[in-house]
């Protein structure tokens, strides 16, 4: 039986990652699943996003960010826990 216990991840999504839509389809593949988080692009040309659902949400949308969307070319995840701050929602933040 899957638990309903909610993790929280900082993942930094690395290789040609910006200009592919993947932050549109994080926040689309995101609520599918029930991930409630934020994503953005970053200044060195990375992917940050935060993210919280239950483990079991949790590992296959790790595993779509290990891919990402069809013109994405992903070569590196970092991943990071972190405390569960209860976040409503899947928002794309423009910086």
């Amino acid at each position: 039986m899957a638990t309903r216990t909610v993790v929280h991840k900082e993942i930094i999504v690395k290789g040609r990652v910006q200009g592919v839509g993947f932050r549109a389809n994080a926040k689309r593949v995101a609520d599918s699943m029930h991930i409630n988080g934020q994503v953005k692009n970053l200044l060195d040309g990375s992917v940050w996003i935060l993210a919280e659902g239950t483990a079991e949400e949790m590992e296959r949308f790790i595993a779509w960010c290990r891919s990402g969307p069809a013109m994405a070319a992903v070569k590196e995840l970092e991943i990071t826990d972190g405390d569960v701050q209860n976040i409503k929602g899947f928002t794309i933040l423009y910086s």
